[in-house]
């Protein structure tokens, strides 16, 4: 479907908007602006590529069911939409009987997911930067830090679940969330230092060249 200029430039809310009064080509417009967030953090949870398709539409659909449930105050559109897609797809695998210690969550797939169309370019190199940060912070945490990591904060598992999924006592998930979170805050802050001390001597050499 060609989308008219309108649908394109209207933000999220109004296009929520437009969808609670049955409009489609708002529909699909929002589908284009967020179809792979989605599916990344589908894909994520339930490590199937046709799975994370189908809840992906399904989603979708409940957007066009529910619209009218959408309020502004509580949650941006991403935000809501991820919320749906997250239950959605654990709800899939609790359905299936699916055993949460036969499937891993694919970290790399989530951050790389989409940025809305809305963003400008250096929003979109902003972000990049961000998730490329987080990245190369995750490759840094042993195996068992990043698991337990991962199922926590993209999965959306309680430490209860994460001890089932890994077959350990909640005790030693409890250690290795707290261990894993003090790695990633070591590895943000002495990334910072380092960029001040690349900086410094710029600004030094900038100051005298003023005095001069």
């Amino acid at each position: 479907m060609k989308l008219s200029a309108d649908y394109v430039r209207y933000d999220d809310e109004k296009l929520i908007r437009l969808i609670a009064q049955s409009q489609e080509e708002a529909l699909v417009q929002l589908y284009d602006r967020y179809n792979r967030l989605v599916f990344s953090l589908a894909l994520a949870i339930v490590n199937d590529r046709a799975t994370a398709e189908e809840i992906t539409l399904d989603v979708f659909m409940r957007v066009w069911q529910k619209a009218d449930t959408y309020r502004a105050d509580q949650a941006k559109v991403s935000t809501w939409l991820t919320h749906i897609a997250r239950h959605h797809a654990i709800d899939v695998l609790r359905r299936r009987s699916v055993r949460l210690d036969e499937f891993a969550v694919h970290w790399e797939d989530l951050l790389a997911g989409a940025e809305s169309s809305e963003q400008d370019p250096q929003e979109s190199a902003e972000l990049s930067l961000r998730r490329e940060r987080v990245h190369t912070a995750l490759t840094l945490l042993p195996d068992d830090k990043r698991q337990a990591l991962v199922l926590a904060y993209f999965g959306g598992y309680t430490q209860h679940q994460i001890a089932e999924i890994l077959k350990q006592p909640l005790g030693t998930i409890k250690t290795r969330l707290r261990l894993a979170m003090q790695k990633l805050r070591d590895f943000f802050r002495n990334e910072e230092e380092m960029k001040d001390k690349s900086v410094a001597p710029q600004s030094t050499y900038n100051i005298k060249k003023e005095e001069q």
